[in-house]
């Protein structure tokens, strides 16, 4: 007897297998679109206080938000969809940058030039 193709049962056994393989990476891929979101938002905050010091170096003072950063010479711009906010905590002194993404919830702070110990570190 001559058997050409495949049975029924050996059609639904690759089906299970490829169902299964689906079922454990579409959950990493997500989860890894989440870390690549959530680097490139913490890239943007470092950034950000680097020109946040030329700026100071020019002035004398740091930016009252993001548009002074964003003109020439400084031309600062989040990356995709990364909002960057900046935030004057006091005149002329301490300062708060602020990144956020529509693809994830978490916000991202940065704390620059503050009396406290975590100045210049990103939180998410």
């Amino acid at each position: 007897m001559s058997r050409h193709g495949f049975t029924l049962i050996e059609l639904l056994i690759v089906l299970v297998i490829i169902g299964l393989l689906a079922a454990i990476a579409i959950p990493k891929y997500s989860n890894t679109k989440e870390k690549a979101v959530l680097a490139s938002m913490k890239a943007d905050l470092r950034n950000l206080a680097t020109i946040e010091e030329s700026y100071f170096t020019d002035n004398h003072a740091y930016a009252p938000d993001v548009t002074a950063l964003q003109a020439s010479p400084y031309s600062f711009k989040g990356s995709g969809q990364n909002a960057i906010s900046v935030v004057q905590l006091s005149s002329g002194g301490a300062w708060r940058g602020t990144g956020t993404n529509s693809a994830v919830t978490l916000t991202c702070t940065l704390s620059g030039h503050t009396d406290t110990t975590d100045d210049g570190a990103v939180t998410c």
